[in-house]
């Protein structure tokens, strides 16, 4: 295996505000204010993640208390009407809540995020406990990684390995996350898997590649 993916409990934020089931409207609404979140985990017994209240549970309310006499004709869904006259988190949440696990790699947890549709994901353990959020945020952060720990490791954990020399002379050049991999090479049916790997590497935005066969000297350069 080639590099090392980094996981959700990488880049997670650990200490997470929360709420119980009785939590009130106001302390919820409060509590978003106070730690600029849009969406607190409600939690019950030790902890278990039960579900998510987020500022869209909190709109119908908001839209009957403004104007009651439109309110109901705007608000359609079932689900819509009933949090309308809701007061605590244990009613207003949405549920079952949509969670990650703290292994799960990065681009499963940004797939999980786009199927739901949702900006930030409780983490929990086996038990469904709380073990901290991950967000949108917090998954591309791993784009402002440095440019020559990217190209080291391609280097090392890549490079290395498909092309060693002497028969392969190759030198990795990265720019803003982009890699280049340019020289000789004799064996060029390993050209797309380094690229399916380099692409895997944390960071790398995009692959490029200047390479010239070895053998017939027949230049082959391009994206993969």
């Amino acid at each position: 295996m080639y590099g090392t993916s980094q996981i959700v409990s990488d880049v997670m934020t650990h200490t997470v505000a929360a709420v119980g089931r009785r939590a009130s409207f106001k302390e919820i609404v409060g509590m978003m204010q106070d730690w600029k979140v849009s969406a607190l985990p409600v939690l019950e017994g030790e902890g278990r993640v039960v579900g998510v209240v987020s500022e869209a549970d909190l709109l119908p309310t908001e839209e009957l208390r403004d104007d009651p006499s439109k309110a109901y004709t705007r608000l359609r869904r079932p689900s819509d009407l009933a949090k309308a006259g809701a007061l605590t988190a244990g009613d207003l949440m949405s549920s079952p809540a949509i969670t990650v696990q703290a292994h799960a790699t990065l681009a499963e947890a940004a797939r999980i995020m786009a199927r739901a549709g949702v900006k930030r994901l409780p983490v929990v353990d086996d038990l469904g406990l709380l073990e901290g959020v991950v967000s949108r945020a917090d998954l591309l952060k791993v784009f402002l990684r440095a440019d020559e720990d990217i190209a080291e490791e391609v280097r090392s954990e890549i490079v290395s390995c498909l092309f060693p020399p002497p028969s392969s002379a190759i030198q990795v050049e990265v720019d803003d996350g982009v890699v280049t991999l340019i020289g000789r090479v004799r064996d060029t049916s390993l050209v797309p898997v380094a690229a399916r790997l380099v692409r895997a590497v944390e960071g790398v935005v995009d692959v490029a590649f200047d390479l010239a066969h070895d053998h017939h000297g027949v230049s082959g350069a391009g994206r993969h």
